[in-house]
Protein backbone atom coordinates (compact mmCIF):
# COMPACT_ATOMS: atom_id res chain seq x y z
CA UNK A 1 0.00 0.00 0.00
CA UNK A 2 2.72 2.58 1.06
CA UNK A 3 4.54 1.21 -1.51
CA UNK A 4 1.55 1.85 -3.87
CA UNK A 5 1.20 5.69 -2.77
CA UNK A 6 5.01 6.62 -3.14
CA UNK A 7 4.96 6.02 -6.46
CA UNK A 8 2.03 8.12 -6.47
CA UNK A 9 3.26 11.05 -5.28
CA UNK A 10 6.73 10.26 -7.32
CA UNK A 11 4.43 10.44 -10.54
CA UNK A 12 2.69 13.43 -9.63
CA UNK A 13 5.90 15.45 -8.58
CA UNK A 14 7.64 14.81 -11.80
CA UNK A 15 4.37 15.74 -13.55
CA UNK A 16 4.28 18.90 -12.07
CA UNK A 17 8.33 19.59 -12.49
CA UNK A 18 7.90 18.81 -16.22
CA UNK A 19 4.54 21.00 -16.26
CA UNK A 20 6.02 23.83 -14.55
CA UNK A 21 9.31 23.51 -16.94
CA UNK A 22 7.05 23.83 -20.09
CA UNK A 23 4.98 26.96 -18.83
CA UNK A 24 8.54 28.48 -17.56
CA UNK A 25 9.84 27.73 -21.49
CA UNK A 26 6.62 29.07 -23.04
CA UNK A 27 6.79 31.66 -21.14
CA UNK A 28 10.19 32.89 -21.99
CA UNK A 29 9.12 32.17 -25.61
CA UNK A 30 6.69 34.47 -25.30
CA UNK A 31 9.14 37.34 -23.40
CA UNK A 32 11.77 36.95 -25.69
CA UNK A 33 9.59 36.61 -29.26
CA UNK A 34 7.72 40.03 -28.34
CA UNK A 35 10.82 42.10 -27.40
CA UNK A 36 10.61 44.93 -29.74
CA UNK A 37 14.01 44.87 -32.28
CA UNK A 38 12.39 47.67 -34.52
CA UNK A 39 13.29 51.81 -34.89
CA UNK A 40 10.65 53.02 -32.14
CA UNK A 41 8.35 55.93 -33.72
CA UNK A 42 6.66 58.21 -31.59
CA UNK A 43 3.48 60.31 -32.81
CA UNK A 44 2.27 61.26 -29.62
CA UNK A 45 3.41 63.65 -26.20
CA UNK A 46 2.91 63.11 -22.89
CA UNK A 47 3.56 65.64 -20.02
CA UNK A 48 7.06 64.23 -18.94
CA UNK A 49 9.70 61.58 -19.73
CA UNK A 50 12.12 59.44 -17.93
CA UNK A 51 14.70 57.24 -18.84
CA UNK A 52 16.04 54.19 -16.87
CA UNK A 53 19.72 54.26 -16.71
CA UNK A 54 22.05 51.58 -18.29
CA UNK A 55 23.03 51.42 -21.58
CA UNK A 56 24.66 54.19 -22.95
CA UNK A 57 21.72 55.24 -25.80
CA UNK A 58 19.08 55.40 -23.47
CA UNK A 59 20.22 59.02 -22.08
CA UNK A 60 20.41 60.88 -25.61
CA UNK A 61 17.28 59.53 -27.35
CA UNK A 62 15.55 60.48 -24.56
CA UNK A 63 16.64 64.20 -24.24
CA UNK A 64 16.21 64.38 -28.01
CA UNK A 65 12.58 63.48 -27.16
CA UNK A 66 12.51 66.55 -24.91
CA UNK A 67 14.13 68.66 -27.19
CA UNK A 68 11.54 67.85 -30.15
CA UNK A 69 9.00 68.94 -27.07
CA UNK A 70 7.49 65.06 -26.55
CA UNK A 71 7.45 65.90 -22.95
CA UNK A 72 8.24 69.16 -20.33
CA UNK A 73 10.34 67.49 -18.01
CA UNK A 74 12.94 64.77 -18.04
CA UNK A 75 13.78 62.26 -14.90
CA UNK A 76 16.89 60.81 -15.51
CA UNK A 77 17.15 58.03 -12.53
CA UNK A 78 19.30 55.67 -11.66
CA UNK A 79 22.22 58.27 -11.80
CA UNK A 80 25.41 57.36 -10.19
CA UNK A 81 26.35 59.58 -7.27
CA UNK A 82 29.64 60.68 -8.69
CA UNK A 83 28.60 61.53 -11.91
CA UNK A 84 27.95 65.02 -12.75
CA UNK A 85 24.94 66.69 -14.91
CA UNK A 86 27.85 68.39 -17.14
CA UNK A 87 29.05 65.03 -17.97
CA UNK A 88 25.91 63.76 -18.91
CA UNK A 89 25.06 66.80 -20.97
CA UNK A 90 28.73 66.11 -22.69
CA UNK A 91 26.52 63.17 -24.38
CA UNK A 92 24.53 65.72 -26.12
CA UNK A 93 26.40 68.84 -26.26
CA UNK A 94 23.25 70.37 -28.83
CA UNK A 95 21.00 70.16 -26.52
CA UNK A 96 23.09 70.88 -23.11
CA UNK A 97 21.03 74.09 -22.48
CA UNK A 98 18.11 71.74 -21.63
CA UNK A 99 19.82 70.58 -18.37
CA UNK A 100 19.35 74.18 -16.84
CA UNK A 101 15.88 74.02 -17.00
CA UNK A 102 14.06 70.77 -17.83
CA UNK A 103 16.10 68.03 -16.90
CA UNK A 104 16.05 66.53 -13.35
CA UNK A 105 18.86 63.66 -11.71
CA UNK A 106 18.10 61.02 -9.57
CA UNK A 107 20.89 59.48 -7.86
CA UNK A 108 19.07 58.05 -5.21
CA UNK A 109 17.23 54.94 -7.29
CA UNK A 110 19.98 51.30 -7.36
CA UNK A 111 17.68 49.10 -9.62
CA UNK A 112 14.28 49.00 -11.31
CA UNK A 113 12.28 48.64 -8.31
CA UNK A 114 14.06 52.23 -6.84
CA UNK A 115 13.35 53.98 -10.63
CA UNK A 116 9.59 53.20 -10.38
CA UNK A 117 9.27 54.84 -6.86
CA UNK A 118 11.52 57.66 -7.82
CA UNK A 119 9.75 58.31 -10.90
CA UNK A 120 6.47 58.01 -8.73
CA UNK A 121 7.76 61.17 -6.41
CA UNK A 122 8.52 62.90 -9.45
CA UNK A 123 5.10 62.63 -11.23
CA UNK A 124 3.25 63.51 -8.02
CA UNK A 125 5.10 66.58 -7.77
CA UNK A 126 5.02 67.90 -11.25
CA UNK A 127 1.28 66.91 -11.48
CA UNK A 128 2.32 64.43 -14.56
CA UNK A 129 -0.39 62.04 -16.20
CA UNK A 130 1.35 60.62 -18.96
CA UNK A 131 4.91 59.81 -19.32
CA UNK A 132 6.92 58.75 -22.15
CA UNK A 133 9.05 55.77 -20.61
CA UNK A 134 12.70 55.28 -22.24
CA UNK A 135 14.80 52.01 -21.53
CA UNK A 136 16.46 49.21 -23.37
CA UNK A 137 14.02 46.96 -25.29
CA UNK A 138 14.64 44.14 -23.33
CA UNK A 139 14.12 46.02 -19.91
CA UNK A 140 11.01 47.22 -20.75
CA UNK A 141 8.55 44.72 -19.69
CA UNK A 142 9.89 44.67 -16.41
CA UNK A 143 10.24 48.81 -15.99
CA UNK A 144 6.96 49.04 -17.39
CA UNK A 145 5.75 46.51 -14.79
CA UNK A 146 7.23 48.27 -11.97
CA UNK A 147 6.19 51.86 -12.91
CA UNK A 148 2.28 51.01 -13.93
CA UNK A 149 2.53 49.30 -10.58
CA UNK A 150 3.39 52.78 -8.75
CA UNK A 151 1.48 54.67 -11.00
CA UNK A 152 -1.69 53.15 -11.92
CA UNK A 153 -3.39 55.72 -13.45
CA UNK A 154 -0.97 57.50 -15.02
CA UNK A 155 -0.54 56.42 -19.09
CA UNK A 156 2.40 55.15 -19.74
CA UNK A 157 3.92 55.33 -23.73
CA UNK A 158 6.94 52.66 -23.98
CA UNK A 159 10.36 53.76 -26.42
CA UNK A 160 12.26 51.01 -26.50
CA UNK A 161 15.91 51.82 -27.31
CA UNK A 162 17.71 48.85 -29.21
CA UNK A 163 20.11 46.95 -27.39
CA UNK A 164 23.51 45.80 -28.71
CA UNK A 165 23.33 42.70 -26.16
CA UNK A 166 19.92 41.35 -28.21
CA UNK A 167 20.25 43.70 -31.69
CA UNK A 168 23.36 41.71 -33.26
CA UNK A 169 22.42 38.72 -34.10
CA UNK A 170 18.76 36.43 -33.21
CA UNK A 171 19.00 35.78 -29.41
CA UNK A 172 18.47 32.10 -30.08
CA UNK A 173 21.80 31.70 -31.86
CA UNK A 174 23.60 33.31 -29.59
CA UNK A 175 24.05 31.47 -26.04
CA UNK A 176 25.02 33.95 -24.13
CA UNK A 177 22.30 36.56 -25.52
CA UNK A 178 19.76 33.68 -24.63
CA UNK A 179 20.93 33.39 -21.03
CA UNK A 180 21.10 37.24 -20.86
CA UNK A 181 17.39 37.22 -22.01
CA UNK A 182 16.70 34.28 -19.67
CA UNK A 183 17.91 35.93 -17.10
CA UNK A 184 15.85 39.15 -17.18
CA UNK A 185 12.71 37.43 -18.16
CA UNK A 186 13.16 35.46 -14.46
CA UNK A 187 13.90 38.74 -12.71
CA UNK A 188 10.25 40.15 -14.77
CA UNK A 189 8.62 36.90 -13.14
CA UNK A 190 10.30 37.90 -9.98
CA UNK A 191 8.94 40.95 -9.85
CA UNK A 192 5.57 40.03 -11.14
CA UNK A 193 5.23 38.08 -7.88
CA UNK A 194 6.51 40.56 -5.42
CA UNK A 195 3.91 43.12 -6.97
CA UNK A 196 1.11 40.96 -6.38
CA UNK A 197 2.43 40.41 -2.68
CA UNK A 198 2.05 44.18 -2.52
CA UNK A 199 -1.00 45.49 -4.17
CA UNK A 200 -0.65 49.01 -2.12
CA UNK A 201 0.78 52.25 -4.30
CA UNK A 202 -0.82 54.56 -2.20
CA UNK A 203 2.49 55.35 0.36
Amino acid sequence: MFGGLARWIGFLTMLVGVVAVLVLTVGFLWFAFNISSDEPQLDRKADGIVVLTGAASRIPDAIELLAAERGKRLLITGVHRATSASEIARLTPLYSKFFTCCIDLDRSALNTFGNALETRRWAREHNFNSLIVVTSNWHMPRAMAELSHQLPDATLIAYPVSSEKVKTEPWWQNLDTARFLFAEYLKYLFALTRMSLDPDTTA
